[in-house]
Formats: structure tokens, sequence, C-alpha cells
């Protein structure tokens, strides 16, 4: 089981979507996200969210992404943090937000 310090080293945070386009390289289906995560700065970010989104409809969106990770080479793009979401029945991967506008960079607890 893991601890609460495990989960202490995890930093999740809040951020807006500032720029969303297609990834026609990415072996599966993806979209190139740049997410602005207030004093930490605008990351990018892979997303294999095609079922349910489309990159225009993503700006202006809050998410939550996990920002302490090793940033990892997707073919010629760099993904800096990694975007939550969850599958739905057909495991279409569906965003984790919050209900409420927050102020970017928000930890989760």
């Amino acid at each position: 089981m893991a601890t609460i310090e495990d989960f202490e080293r995890v930093e999740i945070r809040v951020g807006t979507v500032v720029d969303a386009a297609p990834f026609p390289e990415a072996r599966k289906p993806a979209i190139k996200l740049w997410v602005d995560f207030g004093a930490l700065g605008v990351r990018a970010s892979s997303a294999q969210i095609t079922q349910h989104y489309t990159p225009d409809r993503l700006i202006g969106r809050q998410v939550l992404a996990v920002v302490n990770l090793p940033p990892r080479r997707i073919g010629p793009f760099v993904s800096e943090v990694l975007v939550l979401g969850v599958p739905d029945e057909e495991g279409g991967v569906v965003l984790i937000r919050p209900d409420f506008p927050v102020p970017d960079g928000g930890r989760l607890f």
C-alpha cells in the first residue's frame, strides 16, 4: 500500500489549456496541449484524448496534471506534464477538472 508520504511526492496541479494542436506524428491518436500553471509557467503535454475532444474545444479548459515527472519524448515532441483522465465505458479518456474555476497552479491535496 502507498503511504501518505508517497502521495505527497506526486505533485498534481490545476492549469488552463492555452493552446492545443493535433499530433499526427504520435503512434496513437493524440493532441498536443500547452497548459498554463500560473507561477510554474506553461508546460507541454501529449494527451490521447481524441475520442472526446478536439483541439479547439480544449482551449480555456482547466485540467489536472502531474507536474513533477521527468519530461518524456514522444516522437518529435517533449511532454513535460501528465494530464489526468479516466476511461469511459468504451476506453475513451475523460479529462479530470475542477467543478468551478480555481487559480492556475493550485495543488491537489
